[in-house]
């Protein structure tokens, strides 16, 4: 409540757009009208048949501005968590706003780098080349010679998303109370991951350890070039790194009046990035052809490193493990390897995932291996798993994301080039890496290790739960498939327990009326009835019953 009154006018804005475009109800749902003194005759009820959903909240994200878009942007690449018709929509976002003046730029330039421009750059120029929500792009030359791109963050943008992220956060904590399926979804888990993206993105010197981190990884390839950062111009405000003089790869036809080979152009990207996926681990999260210049000599330089993927070990080989399993038909490698990758959720049920797997890899049956696309069949694995709220890495989803971009990028420039023809080699070499003697000796020890500290932590784990017994906070729970059953079986051993006992007492009561009616020589009739004789029938049955269930138990 605080933070609606502390951002009233913000949360107003978002209220408005949210009526505008037809989800008035979810104002109505969130009760903003008590905060925001909205009239409710201002809400919208727009037709569903003009625009689709995710028209709609397209339209709501760009209205809201820079946070907005750019969690949308980050949004679309969560396969795992939205339909293909909203994410075809969200990738159509653009942040592109008006550039800020230039006296502006050269302030934040020299606060950030504690020097005047004159004395750092021989020229500056003050038209930005490019602008975006988060900042502007500016050329320059250096006083040693270089040429450069600077890139200057637009002023006030970190509090304006740290406001907008405080307030997408509080209404995901309200959507989740108020709606079952962002509860099954995770949706505060969502924008806490999205928001901690968007973060991260605000920082330039994270961009410039990436972009560094990926210059690494081609050292020796004189096909890929990545830009050199100038840290000494360089801070989380300011980024400085070499201007790439190249052409996209968007603009084919002046490609080819340069006689650049189309097919040499497409093979070297590839190469380039499935070596940062499968051999290095770190990708370029966003190979549009905005991000990927061909150069003079041919070569391909990669920039823009504000987006990038991890993928570990372990989910390297997990992935190569998907991907086979798919080739191969076998739904079986699949679950395994899904459920390796993610998190299954505790209600889940791994025979409807397989039979969901079955018809995914009967889609697939027919389509011969070089006309496959790796990055829809990640997207259609990840989106089963979605549709079993199967939370998979972030990370995951970005590269199928990055791969599906990477295909449309190739397809214009050589229809014929196959993705995942040329990710055979890298998958061979992934696997030989797997099975090597090297890493199975690694993991060994890694696991002699592991069942040996584990050992060692027994005496001490001993000693905590003794002392959680006999404090009385030990909380047991037990949830076995069996568990039914056994309560069944607790019952009837309970119910026999009783008719023992009722046997027991009603044998006692009648030895009692035998003895009194035998010390007082009077006879046992109750109400004209023989309570003795009736009381033996009775003791009787009761026994003959009793023993029938044991035996018909099997366990006498």
């Amino acid at each position: 409540m605080a933070a609606r009154i502390s951002h009233t006018g913000r949360y107003r804005e978002i209220a408005m757009a949210l009526m505008r475009h037809g989800f008035g109800y979810m104002v109505e749902e969130l009760e903003l009208f008590q905060v925001l003194t909205l009239p409710r005759r201002w809400i919208t009820h727009e037709s569903l048949e003009t625009k689709s959903i995710g028209e709609r909240i397209r339209h709501v994200l760009e209205d809201l501005g820079p946070t907005f878009i750019k969690l949308g942007q980050l949004a679309s690449t969560r396969s795992d968590l939205l339909p293909d018709a909203i994410i075809q929509e969200l990738v159509k976002l653009q942040d592109q706003v008006p550039a800020f003046s230039s006296e502006t730029a050269r302030g934040i330039l020299e606060q950030e780098l504690d020097v005047a421009i004159k004395d750092a750059f021989s020229w500056f120029e003050d038209t930005p080349i490019a602008a975006a929500s988060i900042g502007q792009v500016h050329m320059g030359k250096l006083r040693t010679g270089e040429t450069v791109a600077v890139k200057i963050q637009r002023p006030g943008v970190v509090k304006m998303v740290s406001r907008d992220l405080d307030i997408i956060s509080g209404l995901a904590v309200m959507i989740e109370k108020r709606w079952e399926w962002a509860q099954q979804y995770q949706l505060t888990r969502i924008v806490a991951e999205l928001s901690k993206s968007i973060l991260a993105e605000l920082d330039y010197s994270q961009e410039a350890r990436n972009t560094e981190k990926i210059s690494l990884q081609f050292q020796t390839d004189r096909h890929i070039y990545i830009p050199r950062i100038y840290w000494e111009f360089t801070s989380s405000r300011v980024l400085t790194m070499e201007y790439i003089d190249g052409i996209m790869l968007s603009r084919r036809d002046q490609l080819l009046d340069n006689g650049y080979n189309l097919k040499e152009i497409a093979e070297r990207v590839t190469n380039g990035m499935l070596h940062q996926i499968f051999i290095e681990g770190f990708f370029h999260g966003d190979p549009h052809p905005g991000n990927l210049l061909v150069r003079k000599d041919g070569s391909i330089a990669f920039i823009d490193f504000g987006m990038v993927g991890r993928l570990s070990a372990d989910m390297k080989d997990q992935l190569s493990a998907l991907i086979i399993a798919l080739m191969r038909k076998n739904t079986d490698g699949m679950v395994r390897a899904i459920l390796k990758l993610g998190l299954f959720p505790v209600e889940g049920d791994i025979s409807l995932l397989r039979a969901d797997l079955d018809r995914l890899r009967d889609e697939y049956y027919d389509i011969p291996f070089s006309e496959l696309s790796m990055g829809k069949a990640l997207n259609d694995l990840f989106g089963v798993a979605r549709h079993h709220q199967i939370v998979i890495p972030p990370d995951l989803t970005l590269l199928g994301k990055s791969l599906l971009t990477l295909e449309g990028v190739m397809e214009k420039l050589d229809p014929s080039l196959s993705i995942i023809d040329m990710a055979e080699p890298f998958g061979k070499k992934l696997l030989k890496e797997r099975f090597s003697a090297e890493r199975l000796q690694k993991k060994f020890i890694g696991g002699v290790t592991g069942l040996l500290e584990g050992m060692l932590e027994l005496p001490g784990q001993a000693r905590q739960l003794s002392s959680l017994i006999s404090k009385g906070k030990l909380k047991v729970e037990i949830s076995v498939p069996e568990l039914q059953s056994l309560m069944r079986k607790m019952d009837q051993i309970s119910n026999r327990l009783s008719m023992s006992i009722v046997l027991l007492a009603f044998s006692i009561i009648m030895v009692g009326l035998i003895i009194g009616s035998a010390m007082n020589n009077q006879s046992s009739i109750l109400w004209q009835l023989p309570v003795i004789g009736l009381g033996f029938i009775v003791a009787l049955l009761m026994v003959v019953w009793l023993l029938y269930g044991i035996f018909k138990s099997g366990r006498f």
